[in-house]
């Protein structure tokens, strides 16, 4: 599996940029936020408005399932999981598997490195977007 190209918003690259120029420098050196930070540098930057609808962008409800398992989970890629309530299925951007997901699309499948190993995922379906339901809502013209 190649690491295929990403599409992210420039709303939530201006957010990621935002978040990984504050890291503690404990953090910043991290793996995990160094991949994020190679992605980021690689990707396709549209305008939130402009965005497909299958993309995985933050605040996007994705289902994946694990390669090697077969496991499928569903879980909402958030900014921080700080205000998450308890038990509520969010993952950090900030975690392996949040930055793995971002801006690869339905289908896409893909290998990224975690504390444990390589996990291997595919991207099944991207259940809510929250770019999608702002047009959906948005006064037609």
């Amino acid at each position: 599996m190649e690491r295929g190209r990403i599409t992210v918003t420039d709303r939530d690259l201006g957010a990621l940029t935002r978040l990984l120029d504050g890291a503690a420098p404990a953090v910043r050196g991290t793996a995990a936020l160094t991949r994020l930070e190679e992605e980021l540098e690689r990707a396709t930057v549209v305008a939130a408005d402009e965005v497909p609808t299958d993309v995985v962008t933050i605040g996007s409800r994705v289902r994946v399932r694990d390669l090697d398992s077969g496991a499928v989970t569903e879980f909402t890629l958030a900014h921080s999981t700080v205000n998450a309530p308890p038990g509520e299925s969010r993952v950090s951007i900030l975690a392996p598997v949040g930055a793995a997901v971002l801006g690869y699309r339905e289908g896409d499948r893909i290998a990224w490195p975690v504390p444990a190993g390589v996990r291997r995922l595919q991207i099944v379906k991207v259940v809510a977007q929250p770019e999608a339901l702002r047009r959906k809502l948005r006064p037609s013209a």
